[in-house]
């Protein structure tokens, strides 16, 4: 299946909190979208792999999404190394998205910059047709996606471009939701409480929203960085 949109995100939930309104606007707008997660966030203190594995399994039929799947990297610990870039860049093959999202390229968590440098990286090798790759025994054709954006994580950046998701802020919520081990959750019992348990961490994804909405005129917004200058044939287009 080729996607229009893949999602490349080392933990299930980085991408619900980072881009998940952005991901149900353009499947509502026609495009294909996917997810391709790196680990199974087996390191969380909450919850484990095989309870992540069904929380994204839950979040993905809320954000209607194409394709998910997992690629078993070590939590933790995996490397932006040639093993790695060759898996990644086996899943951008698969899919031949036009647009990749990927992890922040520095943040809190090391493995998010860590991972936005992989995705980055094998987005760049994927293209280079001497970069050998077969999946299930077929050959792989050379594909390279068109534009790379990395969505915000905890840590502000101050973002290139904002996508408006205020339709979507109610689903984006219940996506994250669906984490039920990892977020905070009135109605179920947790276990140790940790930075992104906590009432007030769950507040600060929504206030990031709506600063990010703010500045573009409206209410709620994802914020995305790029490493390539971005243009437009209509100066009109722009908010």
């Amino acid at each position: 299946m080729k996607l229009d949109i893949l999602v490349l995100a080392v933990h299930p939930d980085d991408a619900e909190l980072g881009c998940s309104g952005t991901i149900m606007r353009h499947i509502a707008e026609g495009k294909k979208v996917g997810i391709v997660d790196f680990t199974r966030g087996e390191l969380g203190t909450r919850g484990t792999a095989e309870t992540r594995d069904q929380e994204a399994a839950d979040s993905a039929k809320i954000l209607g999404l194409h394709a998910r799947e997992n690629l078993r990297f070590r939590d933790g610990f995996f490397q932006n190394d040639e093993a790695h870039q060759l898996e990644v860049v086996k899943m951008i093959r698969k899919y031949q998205p036009e647009i990749v999202l990927s992890n922040a390229l520095h943040d809190r968590h090391p493995d998010h910059g860590r991972a936005g440098d992989l995705s980055e990286t094998s987005c760049f090798l994927s293209g280079l047709p001497k970069v050998e790759t077969s999946l299930d025994g077929i050959v792989q054709e050379a594909w390279r996606p068109r534009l790379v954006f990395q969505y915000i994580q905890d840590r502000y950046i101050k973002p290139d471009i904002i996508v408006d998701i205020t339709p979507y802020m109610e689903a984006k919520i219940k996506s994250i939701q669906a984490f039920k081990t990892q977020f905070f959750n009135a109605e179920v019992a947790g276990g140790p409480a940790t930075y992104i348990s906590s009432p007030e961490f769950f507040e600060s994804v929504i206030g990031r929203a709506r600063e990010f909405g703010k500045a573009i005129g409206t209410t709620y917004g994802e914020g995305f960085t790029s490493r390539k200058l971005l243009g437009t044939d209509n100066l009109f287009q722009l908010r």
